[in-house]
Formats: structure tokens, sequence, C-alpha cells
């Protein structure tokens, strides 16, 4: 008993020991810290409180955290709120994503659409599927495009390698493509099997020869992959338009250089204009080149800032003939994208995809050539309400990024620059991307593709129409600044083409 006695007094005094020469360590460690700050003089909080000024930074870094899931409402959120990424999440899930007791959402702010629906509402025997479109019939190798939703462009180094391998398996499933994004062709972006786009941006990555020019040897063998559909050439995105792609250094790894053409470890920032490019004409003449080089049918993708240059094209086009039209025109949102960008850029140029895309529909209807040249909208377009209203605008198809990287798992962690994504999607850190699995999360954007097809088709059932490519700009009301609604084609009204005369200027 005496010795069981004398182990427990030598236990305690050991522990006592321990937490006194942790409270030392810790006294000690704040006096260090307390010279440190005050004897500083970059930070003036620490400077004037050392010590406790340091706790602002953690509250601050911590604060982003606590109002995502603590004090944030469901709708109040940006780039995207709650209710927004949980209904991605239930349908990338396969799960469930009815909602009860009403909706959450306020629909008294300006511009908020509201679906007109129809009295008598198409019965599913009559529901049909949206039906496939040509993309560039004048190409050797015109393609038939399945799906109305797509994926929009994410390179690989922007995106890890288990996420590009699982979205390009989910594209696959889905029958839907997906584009490259301006950082050249993976081994990854095949692994699916998916229908591919190939994006060209302004370093021409993937494509380039050493000086930064387009090799036209390089661009006939990425067009001889039987998986790569079309060429889409980058003049602008939302996230920053005016300026090139970055990629930070530490993501620049020996197989991303090899695939872009450029050195390792080193920031990849591209030009943030193509060189070859300064009048309308020059445009047409690198689509017409890019489809002869590849045979297959070449776009562009803008954002829309001016929009005068669009009619000069539009007229460019009339002038030379259709067929030096481009296949597709791209156009996306100004307010912001995937890719790491300067603040000013991505928060106040460009003009919204509400405005620009009715905008871009009515130029080309004008001049008699929306059925020449293909509309593809994207923009935040992840919820099947977005997606609706796009196809009423006039639209031919949908893209999205951030709405996959949702699908994928995204947490909106808003670390997508830093190689330090918690989820693994954004980073080329094996540790982080260990939680990426390529199968399980294949499925989930297989599910999402499906699941806003489905609520697109249902908003267009109850408009009465019997699938999504019949929705017009009637089927659409846009709440103005007294509360009251009116319908999208009073806003924007359709145009005629110019007489044809024109064609003869």
């Amino acid at each position: 008993m005496l010795e069981f006695s004398q182990t427990t007094a030598d236990g305690l005094s050991l522990l006592a020991s321990i937490f006194v020469f942790a409270i030392g360590a810790l006294a000690l460690i704040v006096v260090v810290m307390f010279f440190i700050d005050i004897g500083q003089t970059r930070d003036a909080v620490r400077r004037n409180y050392p010590v406790i000024g340091r706790f602002r930074y953690l509250f601050s870094t911590l604060g982003e955290f606590f109002r995502q899931y603590f004090f944030a409402m469901d709708r109040e959120e940006m780039p995207f709120n709650r209710a927004e990424r949980e209904w991605v999440y239930r349908s990338s899930a396969g799960e469930d994503n009815t909602v009860a007791f009403g909706s959450t959402r306020n629909l008294s702010p300006v511009g908020t659409p509201i679906f007109v629906n129809c009295p008598f509402p198409t019965i599913d025997a009559n529901a049909l599927d949206a039906e496939p479109l040509t993309i560039g019939p004048g190409a050797r190798s015109p393609y038939r495009a399945q799906s109305i939703i797509n994926i929009s462009g994410m390179s690989y180094g922007a995106l890890s390698k288990p996420a590009v391998k699982a979205l390009s398996k989910g594209a696959k499933r889905a029958g839907c493509w997906l584009n490259t994004g301006e950082g050249g062709l993976s081994p990854y972006h095949l692994k699916g099997g998916c229908d591919i786009v190939f994006q060209i941006g302004t370093a021409k990555y993937g494509v380039r020869n050493e000086d930064g020019t387009l090799s036209e040897e390089k661009l006939r063998q990425v067009a001889a992959t039987p998986q790569v559909k079309m060429f889409e050439i980058k003049l602008s995105q939302g996230a920053k338009p005016g300026k090139g792609g970055i990629l930070p250094a530490e993501k620049v790894n020996r197989e991303i250089a090899k695939i872009r053409g450029i050195p390792v470890g080193k920031a990849s920032i591209s030009p943030n204009a193509h060189p070859e490019l300064s009048a309308i004409g020059d445009i047409l003449d690198m689509v017409g080149r890019y489809r002869e080089v590849t045979g297959k049918p070449v776009g562009f993708k803008t954002v829309i800032g001016a929009y005068g240059w669009l009619e000069e094209l539009c007229q460019e086009i009339v002038r030379r003939g259709e067929d030096s039209a481009p296949d597709f025109i791209t156009v996306d949102g100004g307010d912001g994208g995937t890719g790491a960008a300067p603040m000013p850029l991505m928060d106040n140029v460009g003009l919204p995809l509400r405005e620009a895309l009715p905008k871009l529909v009515d130029i080309l209807e004008t001049y008699g050539l929306k059925k020449r040249v293909r509309v593809i909208a994207s923009g935040k377009l992840i919820t099947p309400a977005e997606a609706a209203w796009a196809l009423c605008a006039g639209a031919d198809f949908i893209t999205s990024a951030r709405g996959f990287m949702f699908a994928l798992g995204c947490i909106q962690a808003m670390k997508c620059n830093k190689n330090t994504c918690p989820t693994g999607i954004t980073t080329h850190d094996r540790r982080l991307q260990r939680g990426l699995n390529p199968a399980d999360k294949a499925v989930r954007v297989k599910n999402f593709v499906e699941k806003l097809r489905y609520g697109v088709g249902t908003i267009a059932h109850s408009c009465g129409v019997p699938h999504p490519r019949k929705l017009a700009r009637r089927h659409v009301r846009i709440v103005q600044q007294d509360g009251r609604s009116i319908p999208l084609d009073e806003l924007y009204p359709r145009q005629s083409p110019h007489p044809a005369p024109l064609a003869a200027e």
C-alpha cells in the first residue's frame, strides 16, 4: 500500500513538473512575441497591442468559416449561397432535392426571373428530351452535340489530376462535352472517353511553338484525336476580362509544364490578348485558319463589355459570307469564375450574363446569323431556373464550371489559387488529392447533369412546351424596380433581320 502511494505521488509530481514547464514555456513564448511585436514596424496593430493584436488575424481568418457555417442565411452568401450549393450537392449525390413549406427565396429583388406556367402543361406522355443540335455545318467534321448541359473550361493545372479524371468519366456517362480550358490536352481529359472541346488561349498552350506562336503541326495532332470535337478560341473569360490565365509557380510541375510547353516551376501567365488579333477581320481570319487546319468546328469565348464590335463582326461576316462565321460563340458573365484573378477585374469589368446574353442573341438575329452561329451561355448557371432563363434568352447550350466543382465536392473554401484546396479539386498536393475518388465523383458529375436537365425540362413542361429548346422569352418575366414583373420579350424584343441589301454592301 505504501509502495502504491509512493508511485502515485511520483506520478503527480511528474505531472506537476510538466504543467509548470508548460506554463513557463508559454510565458516565455508570450514574452518573445511581445518584444517581436513591439519592435517591428510593419504592422501598427501588433506594435500598439503586442501579442493581443495577433488575435485579430486569427479571428479574421476563422470568421470566413464561421460566417459560412453558422451565421449566413441560406440565401445570403456570395458568389453562391447555401441553398444553391445544397441543391447541387443533393442532386449530384442522387438524393431527393425537393423542399417543403414554401420558398426561402425573396422573389421581389430587381432582376428575379419568374417563369409563366401554362394552364395546360405538357403531360409526361408528350414530354421530349432536348433535341441534339449540329455545330459547324460547314466544317469537314461537324459536331452533333447531344446535351444542352456541358462542362465549361477548367485546365489541368488549375484542377487536379483526380478532378479532371472524374469530370472526364462523368461527362462520358452523362453524354455531355468537357472543355479542356486553356491549359492544353492532358491524358486525364481523355481518360473517360467523353467528347472534348479544346480551348486555345492567348498562350496557345499545348499547340505552341517555343516563341508562343501557334504550331499548326501540333494543332493538327490535337485535331486528329477522335475525342476532340471542337476548338474554342478564348478571347476573354469572366474571372478576368482583358487579362490572361494565371497558374501559380507551385502548381507548374514537370507534367503540366510538358503538356503546356512551358518551364517547370515558373508561374504560367498568359498574355492578356492574342498578339495576332488587332481588328475585327483578324478574328474571322483566325477562326477560318483553325477550322481549315483542324477540319472541325471553331468558335470563340468572350466576355461582353463594349458590344459595337459584335455588330462590326456580323457586318464583316455578311460581307464575306456565312461560311466565314464562327461556328459558335460562348458568352461568359463578367462576375467571376474559377480562375485566379485581380479583384478589380473580377468585380467590375464585363457585363453580367443577364445583360450580355440577350444582347448577343439580338445582334446575331439582326444580321440573320442566329441559326448559323450557335450560342453557348456560361456564368453561374448551376440551377434549373438559371439554365432555363438562359435558354429563354436565346442560348443553345449551357456550360458550367463551378457547378461541376460543387458536384465534385467543392465547399467554396475560396482557396482555388493557393494549392491548398481542402477537397483536392484545385490542388496538386497529393495528401489533399487523396480524398477525391474519381470513380465516386464521376457518378456525382453524371447525376448533376441529369438532375439539371430534368429540372430545366420540368420548367419547360410547366410553361407548356415539350422540351427545353422550345423555351422562349415570353415564358419568363423579370421583376422590375416597382416590384412588378414584365416579360423578357418586352425587355428585349426579338430583332428582325436586316433587309437583304445589307449583304451587298
